[in-house]
């Protein structure tokens, strides 16, 4: 978590799934979010890491700054269709579910570590280097803002972020927040936190850690709103199979809802939407993996506008092992394939990917594309 990426470049995955408990249905079906939180937490981190009355305190902690009990309320529009609100956080983004609870770890561990050094020792500090096309950032920085022993600079594209955005990150005058305007795009952006984290000398002389979907912990955490919905739709009496449809940019809403598959939880295939910078709803409409010729297009909806989804890379991985056969080094060569279309896709713009991926990729997703014009302004 500290970390962010992996030293040799890659992102971290967890190094297996965990099934759910065989009574999770009957035992769960009553919780409250901060109670599922801390059910599904658990099953990935270990009591030896967090002990489960920390861990408590810092989900109760994370979540005593929403405004709405239920944290992701589930509403219902009609019968056939339902929206989980997710804005109920400090900054009204999806993002807070997330990065209210990652800021508090960041504290958690420091502190924890920090306690143990000698009185003359100087404390350890990190440096929380992000992107973002908007909610990420504010939502980090609400997240962070003030905590002892952390620096966070995020980087936002020059008038590509919404104006409440860009208000919401540069109006925070607290002394460890930094922002920083690029000219050029969120993906100019993430390529430079890349760069930065690649740059083993620079990572380790700062102590960066990373606030982006790229930290998995913030993965993790958004698991937990597929399990509240799921409970929530069946405590109103809705009993069909359910379909979650979630707006794609960085890939890790969708990502979280596909680790919640992936345990247990049931579901139909995920939606996939995407507006114009339509690279994954292509993915699996198209079977192609091509960024295009435009690069990425200002839209109406700027948070969502990119077109290399960092998160889309942890789900190849898994796509490229399922691939395989034999199991002598298979993570190995996942990963030595992964890195050799992420490779492709920067120098070419376009991969060709192997007909078994596309195939086992449409096991579980559906995806589809809106228009600006769709859209509105």
């Amino acid at each position: 978590m500290l970390a962010g990426l992996a030293p040799d470049g890659g992102l971290y995955i967890p190094v297996s799934i965990p099934s759910l408990p065989e009574n999770w249905e009957s035992e769960w079906k009553d919780y409250s979010f901060q109670q599922l939180a801390f059910a599904i937490l658990s099953l990935y981190i270990s009591p030896e890491e967090i002990p489960p009355t920390e861990l408590k305190a810092l989900i109760e902690k994370s979540y005593s700054t929403f405004r709405d009990a239920a944290i992701t309320p589930l509403r219902t529009l009609s019968p056939q269709l339902h929206i989980l609100e997710l804005f109920h956080g400090p900054t009204y983004a999806f993002k807070d579910v997330a990065l209210q609870f990652l800021g508090n770890l960041f504290e958690f561990f420091l502190s924890r570590r920090n306690a143990c050094l000698p009185p003359e020792a100087e404390p350890e500090t990190i440096t929380i280097v992000g992107a973002t096309s908007g909610d990420t950032g504010s939502a980090a920085i609400y997240g962070l803002r003030s905590k002892p022993s952390i620096s966070i600079f995020i980087l936002h594209p020059r008038g590509r972020v919404s104006p409440i955005q860009e208000a919401q990150m540069t109006t925070v005058l607290d002394a460890n927040v930094n922002n920083l305007a690029v000219h050029g795009t969120f993906d100019d952006c993430q390529e430079i936190v890349k760069q930065l984290f690649n740059d083993a000398e620079f990572r380790t002389k700062y102590k960066l850690g990373a606030v982006n979907s790229i930290n998995w912990a913030r993965i993790l955490a958004q698991i937990v709103y597929y399990f509240s919905a799921y409970f929530q739709a069946r405590r109103a009496g809705i009993t069909r199979e359910l379909q979650f449809v979630i707006p794609s940019g960085n890939f890790g809403d969708a990502l979280a809802g596909w680790y919640a598959k992936q345990m247990g939880l049931p579901m139909s295939k995920l939606g996939v939407a995407t507006n114009a910078n339509d690279i994954l709803a292509r993915f699996w409409k198209k079977d192609e993996f091509c960024k295009g010729d435009e690069g990425v297009l200002e839209t109406h909806s700027p948070a969502m506008d990119i077109v290399v989804s960092s998160n889309f890379e942890r789900l190849l991985w898994y796509l490229a092992y399922d691939s395989l056969e034999g199991e002598d080094e298979r993570r190995l060569r996942a990963g030595a394939l992964v890195n050799g279309w992420m490779g492709l896709l920067k120098e070419d713009g376009k991969v060709p990917m192997p007909t078994k991926v596309l195939a086992l990729s449409k096991n579980d997703f559906v995806a589809d594309s809106v228009s600006n014009d769709q859209v509105g302004g």
